[in-house]
């Protein structure tokens, strides 16, 4: 049976649709205008919340590599030697402490910006050249669980950390953290880890594990610029 055709009297008697659904949304919104009123308080705070952080995160930022930049260069001028002291070193005067202060008030002033996280292995480095090496640790520590995840820095942290405790007397501490440095052939700083670890052996009174680790160097970097040093050792 066909379906019968509706007439145009009729369709005009019939609600209209879109009004229909507008009285709907009218209804709605007066029946949870106070509901919405709380909706829409609730995204305005956390709107102005985030753009008062995001704010003061650039800020903070900024300031904190402008604070950044005067303790670098206080390092940089601290760290030229003079003609009588011995090259690379860093000397023990009123510039090397002031370089360091410069970094600690970065880091306390300006703690959640990036620059406050670079400072750390600074103030650690220069906590080494000065022989204070439970700082230097302190230091290298904390940026470590800054960067975890970041494979590439913490593995610099662990060199780094090595050659803290060896110069400790901690050999076997030093040899724990370059162990699983050796042990992954991908790893960028391993040629340097090998001979560090080679060092540590035998410093260690373990001549066998030094001269395995000298064998294996000569074997695997054949182009290595420490290569005589490390045919001579053999």
């Amino acid at each position: 049976m066909a379906n019968k055709k509706i007439s145009r009297k009729e369709l005009l008697k019939g609600p209209d649709e879109f009004l229909t659904l507008s009285g709907r949304a009218v209804a709605f919104l007066g029946d949870h205008l106070r509901e919405l009123k709380i909706v829409g308080i609730a995204v305005a705070v956390i709107l102005v919340g985030y753009l008062s952080v995001y704010g003061y995160m650039r800020h903070t930022n900024k300031k904190g590599q402008e604070a950044y930049n005067l303790a670098y260069n206080a390092l940089i001028d601290a760290s030229t030697p003079d003609s009588e002291s011995e090259a690379g070193a860093l000397p023990e005067n009123v510039d090397i402490k002031e370089a360091e202060a410069l970094f600690a008030q970065l880091i306390d002033e300006y703690g959640m910006s990036k620059a406050a996280r670079l400072a750390l292995p600074q103030v650690g480095h220069i906590k080494f050249t000065q022989k204070e090496y439970d700082e230097a640790i302190r230091y290298y520590d904390r940026f470590t669980e800054k960067i975890s995840g970041h494979k590439e820095y913490e593995d610099l942290t662990s060199l780094a950390l090595a050659s803290c405790h060896e110069a400790k007397g901690e050999l076997k501490e030093a040899i724990s953290i370059l162990t699983p440095l050796v042990e992954n052939p991908a790893n960028p700083f391993r040629e340097t880890a090998m001979l560090s670890l080679e060092r540590l052996y035998r410093l260690d009174n373990q001549p066998d594990k030094a001269h395995g680790i000298l064998e294996k160097f000569v074997q695997e970097y054949r182009t290595s610029p420490f290569l005589p040093m490390a045919k001579a050792r053999l």
